[in-house]
């Protein structure tokens, strides 16, 4: 994947968790933000953290830390965006973002590669299981940076309106390996559920 940069979106503000900081939550010892990083790591030739706030908080895991570049953190696309141009400089000749948000700690080992298989030129590639797409667990052309930036900046944010709208988009099928690989922790009983899907798979 030498043409593929990744970024893991962690800016939001995790309201039905209370607001914490979901990215550093713990999940069998680690925190949340790792488990993502190790999956997703190996599939791109670089790898960021789009997070708001003190960068510090994530000095563990090694990662450049990208903020959002639009003021009101506009959704997942001003993640999306921040690590576009973010990959820009950070790796030369990339033709395309990786993207995958950080309560997501199942991903498949071969989503980069599915998903990038899938995609013609100029066209996004997102991930979907159960009949359902995850639209922020995607492929993105860097060439739609520019667009990107400009679609925000006219105050849209949805991510369906971009991404099978206004550019083409297609949608790759992944099984279930015993739990939804896009299952998200979105709550504390999510949290939990996840913790007993690590506890069974660690047995």
């Amino acid at each position: 994947m030498s043409a593929i940069a990744g970024i893991i979106l962690a800016g939001g503000r995790a309201t039905r968790m209370g607001g914490g900081d979901k990215a550093l939550l713990r999940l069998a010892g680690r925190p949340l933000v790792e488990h993502v990083q190790a999956r997703l790591a190996p599939q791109v030739a670089a790898l960021a953290l789009n997070a708001n706030g003190d960068p510090a908080r994530f000095a563990a895991t090694g990662l450049p830390v990208i903020a959002d570049t639009l003021p009101g953190r506009p959704g997942p696309l001003a993640g999306v965006l921040a690590g576009m141009l973010w990959a820009r400089t950070a790796l030369p000749g990339a033709t395309a973002l990786a993207t995958a948000p950080v309560d997501c700690p199942f991903l498949p080992g071969d989503l980069v590669a599915r998903l990038a298989a899938a995609a013609a030129p100029g066209t996004i590639a997102l991930a979907r299981s159960a009949g359902r797409r995850h639209p922020v667990a995607a492929l993105w052309p860097l060439a739609l940076a520019d667009d990107l930036a400009a679609f925000l900046a006219a105050g849209h944010a949805r991510v369906g309106a971009f991404a099978g709208t206004r550019h083409p988009a297609v949608a790759v099928d992944f099984a279930d390996g015993g739990i939804d690989p896009f299952f998200n922790v979105n709550t504390p009983a999510d949290l939990a559920t996840a913790g007993r899907h690590c506890a069974a798979a660690a047995r």
